[in-house]
């Protein structure tokens, strides 16, 4: 739990900078699908820098951040400073420190496989409301160009553990989430997001990564510079897009 809280503290500073945020169609979807309405307390877990937390406070939400890593709280923090209905929580997806039915809908973004699965959904359940939801998201890098070809392959060779791919198994994942939601309902939706980046984007992007090897690491050198060639090969007027399909999966616990 702890490595999981402190593993993103060196790169908070090109998270910041250099991660794709979450398409605001998901606020739309959700409203059909959801009922979500700009009255909605929202509480998003593990909330980071702040990048899902602003899509909802842009449709006037009052959310509340919970982040228990201190370096990543005040980046949110600072992000968000200009909207007062955003507060910010140091405690945990496990403790959250909310009161019991009190949120209307928890998100989570690209954080839930940290989490202890049965702990969280245990207290989920005690702080959502009867008829409240759980949304997760994922921005996960497609690999439909050339471009995002190469870029998995530097992923996969310097980033992913062994026998992975930059594409989560979908198959995979949906299974282990219905089991999670049990016995209530998940469903699924995808979304289209991209970056637009110069290399100093990309290079950030992949610094992001809290598997990415540290500046003393041997393997640092290498990685960047075969990750300078490809955006070479491939770059246009100096930029190239980094593709995503934000999967999003939102369900209610009973």
């Amino acid at each position: 739990m702890t490595d999981s809280i402190n593993r993103f503290t060196r790169t908070v500073e090109n998270y910041v900078k250099y991660r794709p945020s979450y398409p605001f169609a998901i606020v739309d979807f959700l409203g059909r699908a959801c009922g979500l309405t700009s009255a909605s307390v929202v509480a998003d877990v593990a909330s980071g820098t702040g990048f899902l937390a602003e899509i909802f406070l842009k449709n006037g939400n009052p959310v509340i951040g919970v982040e228990p890593n201190a370096d990543m709280r005040k980046a949110g923090q600072h992000f968000l400073r200009n909207y007062p209905n955003f507060t910010s929580l140091d405690a945990t997806a496990e403790v959250t420190a909310l009161e019991s039915h009190s949120v209307d809908m928890i998100t989570v973004g690209q954080a839930f496989h940290w989490f202890d699965e049965e702990k969280a959904r245990n207290e989920f359940d005690r702080v959502l409301k009867p008829d409240g939801w759980v949304v997760l998201a994922w921005n996960i890098a497609r690999n439909k160009t050339l471009f995002m070809v190469a870029y998995e392959q530097i992923w996969l060779k310097y980033l992913a553990p062994p026998h992975t791919s930059i594409e989560i198994d979908a198959q995979a994942i949906e299974a282990g989430l219905m089991k999670w939601y049990a016995p209530g309902i998940v469903k699924f939706e995808l979304f289209d997001n991209s970056q637009v980046v110069d290399f100093d984007g990309l290079r950030g992007r992949i610094l992001s990564s809290s598997y990415s090897p540290a500046p003393e690491h041997p393997k640092y050198t290498s990685m960047l510079e075969e990750l300078e060639a490809i955006f070479h090969a491939h770059q246009v007027n100096g930029k190239i897009a980094i593709e995503y399909e934000c999967r999003v999966c939102y369900g209610q616990l009973h």
